[in-house]
Formats: C-alpha cells, sequence, structure tokens
C-alpha cells in the first residue's frame, strides 16, 4: 500500500548465540529454560523462522547477561523501493 511503511524485522543473531553458550557451557535447552522460553520456540528464533516480540527480546537479554541488544538481535530493514 501507497503511504505505509513496513515496520523492520527483527531477528536474533544465532552466531552470537552460540558463541555466548560456548563461553558459558550451556545447551540450547538451557538457554531456553533461563529465559523461560520452550525449546522448539528457541530453535525457530536461531533458524530465523520467528522473529522475536519485544518480551522475548527482553527474556533473552536477562538471560544472557554481558549482552546488548545489538550484540544479540540483527534489526532488517523492511521498507519497500
Amino acid at each position: 500500500m501507497k503511504g505505509r511503511t513496513r515496520q523492520p524485522r527483527v531477528l536474533l543473531d544465532s552466531r552470537a548465540v552460540w558463541d555466548h553458550l560456548t563461553r558459558r557451557n550451556i545447551s540450547q535447552n538451557e538457554l531456553a529454560r533461563l529465559a523461560g522460553l520452550s525449546p522448539s520456540y528457541l530453535s525457530e528464533l536461531m533458524a530465523g523462522t520467528k522473529s522475536p516480540q519485544a518480551g522475548t527480546r527482553r527474556k533473552l537479554l536477562a538471560a544472557m547477561d554481558g549482552l546488548t541488544f545489538d550484540d544479540l538481535f540483527i534489526v532488517e530493514d523492511c521498507d519497500e523501493a
């Protein structure tokens, strides 16, 4: 539609997550537990098939101390050309 801009899409940076998990020596399932997410939902976020909503982003940031929004998420510009 003309005049409407689409919101940017936020994706989980799976490489940053794996680096963090490796440094902390925890599994993806353990991260899901720490963040209060189901392992299957976290798997979809890691694969990029789902985009985390604001509440989920807050939970992941809290579970992964030391990382910032910019460390953990990728913002895709969705403006139409």
